[in-house]
């Protein structure tokens, strides 16, 4: 959030965002005066993201849409965020494109995203990926298999590298990236010129 450097008044999308995690801090920060719309393909998840902005008192908009189409003009938002939603997304670069139409020049695109451990922890991180995150999901939950699925794609997500091309390749300058949790996550940025 502090990296986004969201201020009031800003028009803010927030791509997959679901339960809205990202969307009630985003609607505190942009105040009266900016928009935060909250956008995911999963309705079920909207409709809990819309309520719970709603019992926050934020009176925010909510779009059910296909990151690979979003149904918004060229230019419109000062920030657009997707957190843990892009490795879910088929043509990740159709994506990114997308959303990089819809910010304004000098806009800044935020993917917070799974990424690559560094070398000297992959083996305990795969070790707990690969086994046990599903027993737990499994004993927990009664669902190894969404553990196992949630493992696998990230191993299958572009390195920080490879994402940050493609973000390079959707239009996006000054394209950089952060590293956090020892390469567990990273967070990617650009500017659309």
């Amino acid at each position: 959030m502090a990296h986004a450097a969201v201020r009031p008044g800003m028009k803010v999308l927030d791509v997959a965002g679901g339960t809205a995690d990202l969307s009630r801090r985003l609607a505190r920060r942009v105040g009266p005066t900016g928009e935060v719309w909250l956008t995911g393909i999963n309705g079920p998840m909207l409709a809990i993201g819309r309520d719970r902005l709603r019992d926050d008192g934020q009176a925010q908009p909510v779009v059910r849409c296909d990151a690979e189409r979003l149904p918004f003009p060229d230019g419109y938002f000062d920030r657009c965020m997707v957190a843990f939603g892009l490795r879910n997304m088929t043509r990740k670069e159709v994506a990114l494109a997308e959303m990089t139409r819809v910010l304004r020049p000098g806009g800044r695109l935020l993917v917070l995203e799974f990424s690559r451990v560094w070398k000297p922890l992959a083996p305990a991180y795969d070790a707990y990926s690969f086994r046990l995150l599903p027993w737990l999901g499994q004993r927990v939950a009664g669902d190894a298999d969404s553990y196992r699925y949630l493992a696998e794609s990230i191993r299958m997500h572009p390195d920080p590298p490879t994402l940050a091309a493609m973000m390079r390749e959707a239009g996006l300058s000054g394209v950089r990236w952060f590293d956090m949790t020892g390469g567990v996550v990273a967070l990617h940025e650009g500017v659309r010129v």
